[in-house]
């Protein structure tokens, strides 16, 4: 990403060759001197932009009216990137559930080359929280061109598709596509869609789609532009919505049983400076969901029934809360020295006091060797939360290699002995929840071991086996292993793949996966139906920050109810009755396809299974 940010800055210097012409704005106003030393992280974008390719400085003029400066030698490496002037956005948000698809029409200007010449244009698109690109249609100068999946041996044969070098993310979640030798002065019009996660807390949903644009894209002109923002919301009930916030002024266009539909649309002669946040919640103070159905399209190879079972937690659980057991598995080896152990211990130190009275936990800090905070499960304390600082200060230095097995073996040793010396005890640990958190930048050679071990234990150990969240840290981590790992045991998977992100991601990861609303969960009517396929794997526990959400395929029949049972915190059973209703308005292969890719890439790599990898190819055909 800094090679970007340093190539825009690069880009903006060149931009200033640009004759705006007599009376016009400039393309890009004059910054002070102490400003060309600062921090580059307003050149990162914020909304879908467009630039030019520059490697050939002596092509950057304004295509209009030639400025005849001096021939400019040399050559741009790397190439500098000019942002375009853009001249339409359009967004259409559609909400499902805890997921949002986005689509952007939008319409750039190469102001900035010769009209006798032509350059590379490169479309960047930030996809918000945990966003998938789902594809992008490029119009320009009579022609077109559209992404597409493709198998690797077709990728091979085929000269007319994209070099890789041309499609890829400068991180997770900055997609970037190349669209060759575009003329001078000419339009291009772009549609790009993505799908991204709404984000869950205190029984409010919200929405935050990128969409703050530099003053650099408005055009010379000075003609007052339009920009749109659609939003069509579908939470699956019936129940009364609230709307909670909106950066923009909507305006109200349908509202029925339950779905809803905005808009915004403004004149405007500079465009958005501000990202569109919207919120809503469902009134209710108690636990409710639905189960809805769908036919497969007449393409799907898949032609089995699909289903989508939805529970949340209402408002109303702040009140009594699991006991738990919590092993924090921290990877202290030299890769995670500097800013990674640092944002660890920070996000660690900031979740314990959070911990109840009633828990117990322990720390073990491994690398190719393990050190335990204690040889035990310890009760929480504040005397025992001051020791554990002055010990995490002391013992996280990062050295050495990286071996998983010896450590979480450790904590598996160390749940088993707590709930045989608890037996008896007029306070009983017996009935907490147990975690095992593992945190981890590496990758080892024993990973898929490690996972037919937990699965073991899994099977083995019944309703209260642990619950294995597990955090990877970086792109060389295997991260289908610790997604595959979670997956088998109920737990929390999370990721943060650079370093700014890991202390805000990890404490987001450590809240969501440590307060259960309903644990043990069970679907009675799952085992009554056939060729019956359920992602993931395990049902994971109903908690407050994360409601339960999972999909799946099957043949045979649903009951008109569905009976959902779990465990509550005062251990009690409870039963929510879930209605079961056809749904042809909630596109559920569309909904879940990260989730469905995602867990099936995970499950092709654990088993090794050709047969998964190609079912993983197909399934974006059918988005």
């Amino acid at each position: 990403m800094e090679e970007f940010t340093m190539s825009v800055e690069e880009g903006l210097r060149l931009a200033k060759r640009v004759c705006a012409g007599k009376g016009r704005i400039p393309t890009v106003p004059p910054r002070q001197p102490d400003e060309m030393d600062g921090s580059r992280a307003s050149l990162v974008p914020m909304a879908p932009m467009m630039y030019a390719v520059i490697v050939d400085p002596a092509i950057v003029d304004n295509p209009d009216i030639p400025s005849y400066q001096p021939h400019v030698y040399g050559r741009c490496d790397p190439p500098a990137l000019i942002p375009l002037q853009m001249k339409e956005i359009a967004v259409t948000i559609d909400c499902y559930l805890d997921t949002a698809l986005i689509t952007v029409r939008g319409r750039w200007r190469v102001h900035c080359v010769m009209g006798s010449c032509r350059c590379d244009c490169r479309l960047v698109v930030p996809l918000g929280e945990q966003g998938s690109i789902l594809g992008a249609e490029v119009k320009f100068s009579g022609k077109s061109c559209s992404t597409q999946v493709v198998h690797r041996e077709d990728d091979q044969n085929n000269e007319k598709k994209l070099k890789n070098e041309d499609r890829y993310f400068l991180k997770p979640c900055f997609f970037s596509l190349t669209i060759p030798q575009v003329d001078g002065g000419c339009d291009i019009s772009l549609v790009v869609s993505w799908s991204q996660k709404s984000l869950y807390r205190d029984g409010h949903l919200s929405i935050r789609i990128p969409f703050t644009f530099p003053e650099n894209v408005t055009p010379f002109t000075g003609i007052v532009e339009k920009e749109k923002i659609l939003l069509n919301v579908n939470p699956g009930t019936e129940k009364d919505v609230i709307i909670q916030k909106s950066t923009h002024s909507l305006k109200e266009k349908g509202w029925h049983a339950g779905r809803f539909s905005f808009c915004y649309e403004a004149d405007v002669d500079n465009w958005s400076t501000k990202d569109f946040e919207f919120s809503y919640s469902v009134f209710t103070s108690y636990i409710y969901g639905s189960i809805l159905l769908n036919s497969p399209s007449m393409n799907d190879i898949d032609q089995r029934n699909m289903f989508c079972l939805y529970l949340y937690p209402g408002s109303n659980q702040k009140g009594k809360v699991f006991r738990k057991e919590v092993i924090f598995l921290v990877d202290i080896s030299e890769s995670m020295q500097g800013k990674p152990l640092e944002s660890v211990k920070s996000a660690l130190l900031s979740i314990l006091p959070e911990l109840a009275p009633t828990d117990y936990f322990n720390i073990i800090a491994f690398n190719d060797e393990m050190s335990p905070f204690s040889s035990s499960l310890l009760p929480v304390n504040s005397d025992l939360l001051g020791n554990t600082t002055r010990w995490i200060s002391k013992n996280f230095v990062a050295y050495g290699g990286t071996d998983i097995m010896q450590p979480l073996n450790e904590a598996l040793r160390m749940f088993a002995e707590n709930s045989i010396q608890s037996q008896g005890l007029l306070f009983s640990t017996k009935n907490a929840v147990p975690y095992v958190f593992l945190i981890t930048d590496g990758a080892v050679e024993n990973e898929r071991i490690i996972c037919h071990t937990v699965k073991s234990h899994v099977e083995n150990g019944g309703s209260m086996s642990p619950r294995i969240c597990t955090f990877g840290i970086g792109s060389y981590c295997n991260h289908y292993f610790l997604q595959m790992l979670s997956s088998l045991s109920r737990g929390q998977y999370g990721a943060a793949y650079d370093q700014e992100s890991i202390e805000q991601e990890m404490q987001k990861w450590l809240r969501r996966a440590l307060f259960p609303v309903l644990t043990d969960i069970t679907v009675d009517a799952f085992d009554d139906l056939k060729a019956f396929e359920i992602y993931p794997y395990k049902l994971p526990d109903l908690l407050i920050e994360c409601p339960l959400i999972i999909s799946g395929r099957y043949e045979g029949k649903f009951p008109s109810t569905v009976k959902v049972k779990g465990r509550s915190a005062d251990m009690n059973d409870v039963t929510v009755n879930l209605k079961v209703q056809n749904s042809t308005d909630i596109p559920i292969e569309k909904v879940f396809a990260k989730q469905h890719i995602d867990l099936l890439t995970a499950q092709a790599w654990f088993f090794e299974s050709k047969q998964l990898e190609q079912e993983v190819t197909f399934l974006p055909k059918y988005l």
